[in-house]
């Protein structure tokens, strides 16, 4: 138990230095050039959506969905919060500076982004039959196969 949650403080951070990282690019490096900007802010949105994806489809291997999906919502909200608040207080801004419009929507991009990267690494998986359900379908029809048939007498 401890080891999960070690792994979904470490996937948080994580996901908290990505946007961090690319905050600090577009302070230093691109101040004032709101299209550079905007290209920093998709390459660490997919970037994001990268690394759910991997783990995704490094967990959905692992263990049943329904164990780690909780996982993941935890590590979305947690990600997101710290994102969302304490990210730009980290190069000088104020996180409610934009208003209302750009608070929610780098939640809904947030979101989207990971959502779209956990949904591509578990549908990846599946469709690779590595998933664990799969896995024990295929393991079943393995020991079903190898049972001899019963002889019937009449």
């Amino acid at each position: 138990m401890d080891r999960r949650w070690r792994d979904v403080g470490v996937l948080a951070g994580a996901l908290f230095a990505v946007n961090v990282v690319a905050r600090l690019v577009t302070r230093f490096g691109f101040d004032g050039d709101d299209a550079a900007a905007d290209r920093v802010s998709l390459v660490m949105f997919l970037l994001i959506g990268l690394i759910l994806a991997v783990v995704a489809f490094r967990w959905g291997c692992r263990r049943p969905l329904g164990s780690w999906a909780g996982d993941i919502v935890v590590v979305v909200l947690v990600a997101m919060t710290l994102t969302v608040l304490v990210g730009p207080l980290l190069v000088g801004h104020n996180p409610f500076a934009g208003g209302a419009g750009t608070f929610f929507a780098q939640i809904w991009l947030y979101l989207l982004a990971t959502g779209a990267g956990t949904l591509v690494g578990y549908l990846v998986a599946t469709a690779l039959g590595r998933d664990y359900r799969s896995q024990q379908l295929k393991r079943f029809a393995e020991v079903k196969a190898a049972k001899p048939r019963r002889v019937v007498r009449r």
